[in-house]
Order: structure tokens, then C-alpha cells, then sequence
């Protein structure tokens, strides 16, 4: 009896969420409302309160689910490569890759200001990644790799706002050759130095 109720609430909840996601694609966070996700599930306003306390809950849980899926990603591609400099591009790479499989969700993120709690935990997400990035890549706990980190960081966190802004495959494969191209002449070296500028 257990398992079945579990089960009926994963399957609400993924319902809830497939609706949220087409009603916030198609009319962006701010216009989105109960009414227009209750009406594209079939689900009772009540069950989608209770499952995510609102509007906020689902757009959350939506960004969850993405961030959660290029994390696994990156770590995956990373963990294949021989290499810190390597295991970062690898990683890097698979983030961008990411990006534009899930263009549209990508886009509703990294351009939508969602709930108001959205802008603190998207910051506190990308401290997360710059701690990960250093730890991926080897560095000395100094200012100058602190730099270099964060630069990087925010370097991918454009780059895939770019990649998501393209319009095809060529020009979003173009675009992230091109940016692990960049990216590589930033990275250390086993000798600690960057490559030179061509």
C-alpha cells in the first residue's frame, strides 16, 4: 500500500513538473500562474501546494532537477579524463554539451529572474561550482588561483548562455569548440604557467 502511494506521488510530482516546465517555457516565469499549471496537469491546486508549497517550489525544483543533471554530467566527463587541465575541459565541454540538449530549460534559467529566493541560491550554486573547479583542477589555496577559478567560472556561466542563444547545432558546436579553445589557453600547465597567446 506504501509503495503505491510513493508511486502515485513520484508520478504527481513529474506531472506537476512536466506542466510547470511547458507553462514557464511558454510564458516565462513572472506571467506563468496556479491556474495555467493546474490546468496543462490535471492536477488539483491543492496536490501542487502540497508538493511545492506554489508557483516558487516548482520553478526551484525545475532548476534543481537541470543544475542536478549538468553536476552529474560534468563530474562524469571529468572523471573519464587523464589530468587536471583535461579533466576541466572534459567537464567543461560535457556543461556546454548540456546546455544545448536542454536549450529551452536552459534559457528559461539563465534568463528568467524567477522567484525572488531564485538570484540568492543560483550565487550560492555558483560559489558551489567555483569550489568544485578548484578542487578538479589542483590549485594552491592562493589569491592568484582564487582569480583564476572564478574568472573561469563565470567565463563557462556566459559561455552557456551563449550556446543556449544559438540556433543550430553547427553554430553551437562552433561555439563551444571555440570557447574550450579559449578556455585552454587560461589553464596552468604541469609547469604552472599558461599556454601562450597564438
Amino acid at each position: 500500500m506504501k509503495s503505491r502511494q510513493w508511486s502515485r506521488s513520484g508520478a504527481t510530482r513529474d506531472t506537476l513538473l512536466r506542466a510547470a516546465r511547458d507553462v514557464f517555457l511558454a510564458k516565462g516565469y513572472a506571467d506563468a500562474t496556479v491556474a495555467d499549471i493546474v490546468a496543462a496537469s490535471g492536477i488539483s491546486v491543492g496536490s501542487l501546494y502540497h508538493h511545492f508549497g506554489g508557483k516558487p517550489g516548482l520553478f526551484l525544483a525545475l532548476w534543481e532537477q537541470f543544475t542536478r543533471g549538468q553536476e552529474e554530467r560534468t563530474a562524469r566527463a571529468a572523471k573519464a579524463a587523464d589530468g587536471a587541465s583535461e579533466r576541466f575541459l572534459a567537464g567543461a565541454r560535457a556543461y556546454l554539451e548540456g546546455t544545448w540538449e536542454q536549450r529551452e530549460v536552459a534559457r528559461l534559467f539563465l534568463e528568467s529572474d524567477g522567484p525572488a529566493e531564485f538570484t540568492t541560491l543560483r550565487r550560492q550554486r555558483g560559489w558551489g561550482w567555483i569550489g568544485g573547479n578548484k578542487r578538479v583542477l589542483g590549485l594552491a589555496d592562493t589569491r592568484e588561483s582564487h582569480v583564476l577559478v572564478v574568472l573561469l567560472t563565470t567565463m563557462m556561466g556566459e559561455a552557456g548562455r551563449e550556446v543556449a542563444a544559438c540556433e543550430t547545432d553547427d553554430d553551437a558546436a562552433a561555439t563551444i569548440d571555440e570557447v574550450i579553445r579559449l578556455v585552454r589557453r587560461l589553464l596552468p600547465t604541469p609547469h604552472g604557467v599558461a599556454e601562450p597567446s597564438p
